[in-house]
């Protein structure tokens, strides 16, 4: 005879799931547009199903994980239920609407995620991406703890053991200034000549900001910080109006800086070059319409 399998619900698992992701109650409560006592109690029978206690239940400032080591333990395998009945709803779907999220930055969502879910649609219009904008550890958080973001397009600063990373491509940095900047005329540019340069950068804790900081400082140099946004869109405009300069990474198609009024100059391989590609968990299979997407694109880029 059959051992009888726990009663357990996909609410109370993603409820748990969106727990560890939020570190609130009110803040998962909110992301799942519930009342806060509704979610404790989803994950209080999810605790009484499994019979150990998932998180630390504690009022007050909190030291350490909101989850118990018990809840740490579950966490992955929670997130592979959700995925696998995800999975299971998707085997008969046939042709109805599908809905997969990506979480990509606002570059590549502007210069490369828009073209390529408009070729995905024309080929897949039964399955509908729903496109979000992060930075690029948002991106990994999603994916380690929300079972709604299957796949991220980011630039890494460092591969995360927990993530599986599939490049596209590569991009080179580039010097942009106002039109008619002596920088644009000059010889080789010195290290201490962009230093010296009131610079515009990413803001910090940014793939982009590490790369161009790594390097100066490789130099023994520091450099001159004027100001600090989050998007390449942002500093292109801050450099027309006459802001600064800035150290970017360009696609070499050209876009991004096309009919700006700005001077761009390659900068060859001073700069670590950003390699963005696709990530998803590491040993966790994709839903087949998430699958669809990732294949997809690789084809793309693999073309190019």
């Amino acid at each position: 005879m059959h051992d009888s399998f726990p009663s357990l619900s996909t609410d109370q698992v993603a409820s748990f799931v969106e727990l560890a992701r939020q570190g609130t109650l009110s803040g998962a409560a909110e992301a799942l547009i519930i009342s806060e006592q509704g979610l404790r109690n989803r994950v209080l029978a999810l605790e009484r199903q499994l019979k150990v206690p998932l998180y630390h239940k504690a009022r007050g400032p909190r030291r350490g994980s909101l989850l118990t080591v018990e809840g740490q333990r579950f966490l992955p395998l929670a997130i592979d239920f959700l995925d696998r009945a995800r999975a299971l709803t998707d085997l008969f779907a046939g042709h109805q609407q599908r809905t997969i999220h990506v979480a990509a930055t606002q570059y590549l969502i502007l210069y490369v995620m828009i073209d390529a879910v408009r070729r995905f649609h024309s080929a897949y219009p039964q399955i509908q991406v729903r496109l979000s904008n992060r930075i690029e550890q948002e991106i990994e958080q999603e994916l380690l703890g929300s079972s709604d973001v299957e796949v991220g397009v980011a630039a890494p600063y460092e591969r995360s053991p927990v993530l599986e990373y599939t490049h596209l491509f590569s991009m080179p940095w580039s010097l942009i200034t106002p039109p008619g900047h002596p920088l644009l005329a000059r010889g080789r540019l010195t290290w201490k000549e962009l230093a010296d340069q009131p610079l515009i950068l990413y803001e910090r804790g940014s793939t982009g900001r590490q790369h161009v900081m790594e390097a100066f400082q490789a130099q023994g140099l520091s450099p001159r910080v004027e100001t600090e946004t989050t998007n390449t869109e942002i500093i292109v405009r801050m450099v027309e109006a006459g802001l600064g300069v800035s150290i970017v990474p360009l696609l070499a198609s050209g876009e991004v800086t096309r009919n700006r009024r700005v001077g761009v100059r390659g900068l060859g391989g001073r700069f670590r070059p950003i390699q963005s590609g696709i990530l998803t968990r590491r040993g966790m299979p994709l839903s087949a319409p998430s699958q669809t997407f990732v294949d997809f694109v690789r084809c793309q880029f693999a073309a190019r």
